[in-house]
């Protein structure tokens, strides 16, 4: 357990093999729920790609007692509360959030969703044609498609989404059935409820352990993935588009433990998190761009680390400038340690921050457990930023250009020269 006079978490594991997390938030007027599934993209044939994201449409959708998407949907919202579902190359999810004053019934109407769906050919049509839609609003979305062609090229699992509107034609109603019941199993479920759950914990517990799902045979692994160096940049042609997308990730096969992501965290906020970063601050200064984003993320054998933004043609030679400037000093240590503890006191507001709501205490333990099964010791955070030194910030920089695995893409109206220029300034950043 957990604890602290904010909230608790207790870690339980029942009967069916289940296994979540219940935060007790004392005085929250609201309860979240999320129930999480190994059943992403990764167990299908490629040509079948789109089956569990039409299974997770689905299974919000008509059921066992309600024989209308929209009857449930109607009985489901009646009092103001959330409900969605989402799938990954890894998970499918389904969270929900309502008043305190209903949470058994958002309980009982979520799980029913996913564990007793009615999976008819007309609504089966009728959700292929809205993944289709949303497939279809997604590939506009121009950083996205170059990050989905940038992970492909890299060996991980990712499909552009255009790619999978044309392979959707190949999932049929018992592709979506049979992945619905080799997936989901209770052994196979995690789940995160959160909220004030004084005297509800054991009923919580009773419920999930009686709910109409197989057992099965444990929880399915992730996959182990080995990105792989492209050898020439990507560049994705869009003559309506007329500054330039960019993408720059870089992976490392080292793992991180808490103290390496805490400096990490550090490290990215120096770089780019605010307006008097390093890289996004200079870059404002000198008129270059509007935003960036950076950013760390983990997988089973590796991690990554990437900065992505939209720039005009004729500043991207001077910002590139900028980013690898301020990355070899960040890697060589040259860092001032009064931007390490600026840096610091950002890190520490946003935490406080994300404890405002049953929502955010809920997000600081989700990604981690659903992915690893590990327990984020939420309150430790304060203390540990305090430790991190620039040491640490310049040995965990150090370690995801030390694989030469790494990608630049582009996206947009840019010319040969153009891209080569960006290629070779950005190659340095790997060299000796």
């Amino acid at each position: 357990m957990i604890s602290s006079k904010d909230h608790k978490v207790y870690k339980k594991k029942l009967s069916n093999g289940a296994e979540g997390l219940l935060i007790d938030i004392p005085g929250a007027t609201v309860m979240t729920f999320e129930f999480c599934f190994r059943a992403g993209n990764f167990l299908m044939d490629r040509k079948k790609w789109e089956t569990p994201h039409i299974m997770e449409h689905m299974s919000l959708g008509a059921n066992s007692r309600y024989k209308k998407a929209r009857l449930f949907e109607a009985e489901f919202k009646k009092n103001g509360s959330y409900s969605n579902a989402h799938t990954s190359p890894y998970h499918v999810w389904y969270d929900a959030e309502c008043a305190d004053f209903e949470w058994e019934r958002i309980l009982d109407l979520l799980t029913l969703a996913f564990s007793e769906p009615h999976f008819s050919t007309e609504e089966f049509k009728a959700e292929c044609g809205n993944v289709r839609d949303e497939l279809i609003g997604r590939s506009n979305n121009h950083g996205r498609t170059l990050s989905l062609a940038m992970y492909e090229a890299f060996g991980m699992l990712a499909m552009p989404d255009k790619e999978g509107v044309k392979l959707m034609q190949n999932v049929t109603l018992n592709d979506v059935k049979e992945h619905h019941k080799k997936t989901h199993t209770t052994s196979n479920m995690r789940f995160i409820i959160a909220g004030n759950l004084q005297g509800r914990m054991t009923y919580i517990e009773e419920f999930l352990s009686k709910i109409k799902l197989p057992k099965g045979r444990g929880l399915i692994d992730i996959p182990t993935e080995r990105p792989s160096k492209f050898k020439k940049a990507i560049y994705i042609p869009r003559t309506s588009v007329s500054n330039i997308y960019f993408d720059l990730t870089t992976f490392t096969s080292k793992r991180f433990k808490d103290a390496d992501w805490d400096a990490a965290s550090i490290a990215n906020n120096i770089l780019t998190e605010t307006l008097y970063s390093k890289i996004l601050g200079e870059a404002r200064e000198q008129g270059l761009v509007y935003s960036m984003a950076s950013g760390f993320g983990q997988y089973k054998s590796f991690i990554d680390w990437g900065i992505i933004a939209q720039v005009q043609q004729e500043n991207l030679p001077a910002l590139f400038e900028i980013i690898v400037r301020q990355l070899k000093k960040i890697k060589s240590g040259d860092v001032d340690d009064a931007d390490i503890e600026a840096a610091k006191q950002y890190a520490l507001g946003r935490y406080q921050r994300g404890a405002q709501t049953v929502g955010g205490v809920m997000a600081g333990y989700s990604s981690r457990y659903f992915f690893e099964g590990g327990v984020t010791d939420y309150f430790s955070y304060p203390e540990r930023l305090k430790k991190v030194k620039k040491a640490k910030v310049t040995e965990v920089m150090q370690a995801m250009f030390e694989d030469n695995i790494w990608g630049l893409g582009i996206l947009g109206t840019a010319n040969a020269e153009l891209r080569a220029l960006a290629e070779e300034k950005v190659s340095s950043l790997w060299q000796p």
